[in-house]
């Protein structure tokens, strides 16, 4: 029933344009909140049918906000409503009357979000427009475009991925959802989330940094980036050349139907044997040195280790030889099967047009089919978090065509206005205050929730194995953000006794997180059953890379960010075809997104539990993640145009006007979507060109661009909505808005971005992370989570918390049921 869903208690004020804001409210519709999407006259900023998909299950007010009827219409309509969605620039709601001040004194139970570009604080950068691509830019995210593309010197890369709208909503939806939970005792919520602060966020382990940081750690790829830079040497490599820095368990083969097969199989001790033995190459796995990851290198009895990514020098080609042959002999559709079969992770290379007819897509929920009343049969993305309870998930209704919600406006306008629910004035809280989480997640996606709950005053509980089956450089490296503000337990699950030790510690907490399939939980004996019977309110948090609202043939199946991406197709279109497939960019791209979309599910699931008093289990997927990022061309019918967004090694821009260009001191993005050819009469030399096709207009403008320097082509063009933004990377944004921590207090609050170098981390060297500084409320406050512990630090206090005395601690320690660390040093070197 429709008043049975997670969020069918909520009504929502959707004033959001483009893809932000939108985004927001349509993760909260899919939800089942009711969302009242407000439209200008004439309809929504932007119409396109991806618009259309974002509309999805709303319904839509057309209002003139500078007609004072109009005005007083949207003021009624937030004093009896939950929660308001704008992504303005700032100030512009508080010009028309609807400031958040003016929205709580109506409503003071109203959760009030703001999604700009940059933060409001930002002096230098908040006023300007903040087009994606302009964002993009300024944060660092088209240059330095990952290992292959520097190794190639391809400097910058345009990519028409919105990862900054994906990670701001994703930010958005949770904290909206995390302080409607915090009503009772915060009351309404003022929250802002700078989408370039998200972005900065969501790509974290692309500008983490660490003090001497030991080769061990670094790709062959990174090697020979150090190596030429070292001896003065071009970054000139083709793209065959590249494939002599591939490691052979993380890369593209080719299969017999030439279609490109995609393995994603280091850093975790079982999965390259389950490559190795899957493509019948078990003489081989037999030759290959496996010993302790954790050992430091000078310690090692061999070159490297399988358990331990990279494979070394000495065996690396051969490995590769070996794997090409084998794939050749069958087909990938046939290699797929048996991979997912096989539990070795791996996929197909695919198309987005292709992956959004895909059997598994559709059968999964991954992918829907909604009849829309513009475009007829229409495939469009899924959820990104859903409840596993929740049976009407993949139910959609196509999106309003206009004015819809003025038939039930007067039914709406004659209820009675919100009044405040909070208890008592103490002073605001976290959030999550006293929510108590058990974390038994490892890589990125999964302890991403963790530390991304801890912020909001959640109490973290890390539990992993007493024999780590991941490598450091996952575990530790990584981990350094990912595993920030929890403590750290290591316990043997394959026990008796450490099952029992894991049945009482769900016993005592609120919410458990796994990153796993289905099969893999049920495995650990965690099934909803079983939790429900050993904590009736207990919710689970999983993530896996296939899963979607129902089953398909590949929801068990084991993947990565990577294989998300190769699935989804992402690294067609960044590479530019089959032959040339490249990872977009940056590590964790939809890992990150994937913790923050579990984050929402989880917020679904605590306003579904304060209701019913229910637990479950909140989902979300690597493959929906995949979706999200390219939710403004995730969709498909009969008719629709061309998948011809920007792609490939040689993409700069999409179109004249939103594109990059050599100034004379250096690249900048020119961002004029709207004014167009009204941008370039405001230079006389430039003017004239705006007779010129697309193709000949950019050649030209490249070619005018270039004789002079930004500062000259800024003065002239930027006003209005045209901007003209310097491409940043991201190792220049880390550093200029690095604070030590040993300064003192952190500004998590004023600035866009902010990095902090831990010049004090317990692990004795600094390393530079970014700060959790994407979500701004006004009331709640914000944590900055401890450094990650090494792992089995809180081992004893843990178990003494959960009832053991100190006699059976040291029994278990013995037996090896407990552990109290990995190896000696904590980052093994």
């Amino acid at each position: 029933m429709p008043d049975q869903r997670p969020l069918s208690q909520v009504r929502v004020l959707d004033f959001g344009q483009y893809l932000a804001g939108p985004l927001v409210g349509m993760m909260l519709a899919d939800l089942g909140a009711e969302v009242i999407r407000i439209d200008p006259p004439g309809g929504p900023r932007l119409q396109t049918p991806a618009a259309d998909m974002l509309a999805r299950g709303k319904s839509a007010l057309s209002l003139d906000l500078r007609n004072p009827a109009d005005r007083d219409t949207a003021l009624e309509l937030a004093a009896r409503t939950d929660v308001l969605i704008e992504n303005f620039r700032p100030g512009v709601m508080a010009r028309l009357g609807l400031g958040a001040d003016i929205l709580h004194a109506l409503n003071p139970d109203l959760v009030y979000l703001s999604l700009p570009g940059f933060a409001s604080t930002d002096a230098e950068l908040a006023e300007l427009p903040a087009w994606e691509a302009a964002i993009a830019a300024c944060t660092g995210q088209f240059t330095d475009m990952g290992l292959n593309r520097r190794l190639m010197g391809i400097n910058p890369s345009f990519t028409p991925l919105a990862l900054a709208s994906a990670y701001g909503a994703a930010f958005g939806a949770m904290s909206v959802l995390f302080a409607l939970r915090a009503r009772s005792f915060n009351g309404g919520e003022y929250i802002e989330v700078p989408l370039a602060s998200a972005l900065l966020e969501g790509l974290v382990y692309n500008c983490e940094q660490i003090e001497d940081y030991p080769e061990r750690y670094k790709s062959p790829r990174e090697v020979e980036l150090d190596r030429r830079a070292a001896e003065g040497l071009p970054m000139n490599l083709g793209f065959e050349q590249l494939s002599e820095f591939l490691d052979p368990f993380y890369r593209t083969y080719t299969c017999a139907d030439g279609r490109g097969f995609y393995v994603v199989s280091g850093s975790v001790k079982s999965h390259p044997r389950r490559v190795l033995e899957t493509l019948g190459l078990d003489d081989l796995l037999a030759e290959l040195p496996e010993f302790d990851a954790y050992l430091d290198s000078a310690d090692w009895p061999d070159e490297w280790t399988l358990s331990n990514y990279p494979v070394g020098v000495c065996d690396r080609a051969r490995i590769a030889r070996a794997m090409k042959a084998a794939f050749l002999q069958k087909t990938s559709t046939e290699w797929e099967a048996l991979f997912g079969a096989a539990k070795a992770p791996a996929t197909a290379q695919r198309a987005t047009r292709e992956w959004l007819a895909d059997p598994h897509a559709l059968a999964s929920g991954l992918v829907l089919e909604v009849d829309d009343p513009r475009h007829g049969r229409m495939r469009q993305m899924g959820n990104v978090a859903w409840l596993a309870e929740d049976n009407a998930a993949a139910d959609k209704i196509a999106g309003p065509l206009a004015d819809d919600a003025r038939e039930r406006l007067p039914e709406i306008l004659a209820e009675a206005p919100r009044v405040s629910t909070r208890s008592g004035s103490a002073p605001a809280r976290g959030w999550l205050e006293g929510l108590r989480v058990l974390d038994l997640t490892n890589v990125i996606a999964g302890p991403t929730i963790g530390s991304t709950l801890a912020r909001f005053g959640a109490e973290v509980t890390l539990v992993q194995p007493v024999e780590p089956s991941v490598d450091p450089w996952n575990t530790t490296v990584f981990g350094l953000h990912a595993q920030r503000g929890k403590r750290s337990l290591l316990l043997d699950l394959s026990s008796r006794r450490g099952r029992e030790v894991l049945e009482r510690l769900i016993a005592g907490v609120d919410v458990i997180t796994m990153n796993g399939s289905d099969a893999q939980r049920d495995a650990l004996g965690l099934t909803p059953d079983r939790l429900r019977a050993l904590n009736p309110r207990l919710i689970l948090v999983q993530l896996d890379a296939f899963g979607g609202p129902r089953r398909g043939t590949k929801s068990d199946h084991l993947g990565y960010d990577d294989l998300a991406q190769a699935a989804t197709g992402v690294m067609l279109r960044f590479g530019g075809g089959m032959q040339t497939p490249e990872e977009h960019a940056h590590f964790g791209t939809i890992d990150v997104l994937t913790g923050f979309c579990a984050c929402v599910a989880l917020g679904a699931a605590l306003l579904r539990l304060e209701r019913s008093g229910e637990g479950g289990v909140a989902r979300a997927s690597l493959a929906a993640a995949g979706n999200l990022i390219q939710a403004q061309f995730m969709y498909d019918f009969d008719g629709r145009a061309a998948f011809d967004e920007p792609a490939g090694r040689d993409a700069l821009g999409w179109g004249p006007y939103y594109h990059c260009y050599e100034a004379a001191d250096g690249w900048f993005l020119l961002a004029a979507p709207i004014d167009r050819a009204r941008a370039l009469a405001r230079a006389p030399e430039l003017a004239p060109l705006a007779e010129l096709d697309d193709n000949e207009l950019v050649t030209e403008l490249a070619r005018r661009f270039r004789q002079q320097s930004l500062d000259y082509w800024q003065a002239r063009l930027q006003q209005g909505s045209t901007v003209l933004m310097r491409l940043a990377s991201l190792m220049e944004t880390r550093d200029r808005a690095r604070q030590c921590e040993s300064e003192g207090d952190i500004d998590i609050a004023e600035a866009t971005f902010r990095v902090i170098r831990h010049d004090r981390h317990p692990m004795g060297r600094w390393c530079d992370l970014v700060a959790p500084n994407a979500v701004r409320p006004r009331k709640a406050p914000i944590r900055i989570p401890g450094p990650m512990p090494k792992y089995g630090q809180h081992s004893r206090e843990i178990l003494r918390e959960t009832g053991y005395d100190d006699d059976a601690i040291e029994s278990m320690i013995a037996g090896r049921v407990v552990a109290l660390q990995w190896s000696e040093k904590y980052l093994p070197e």
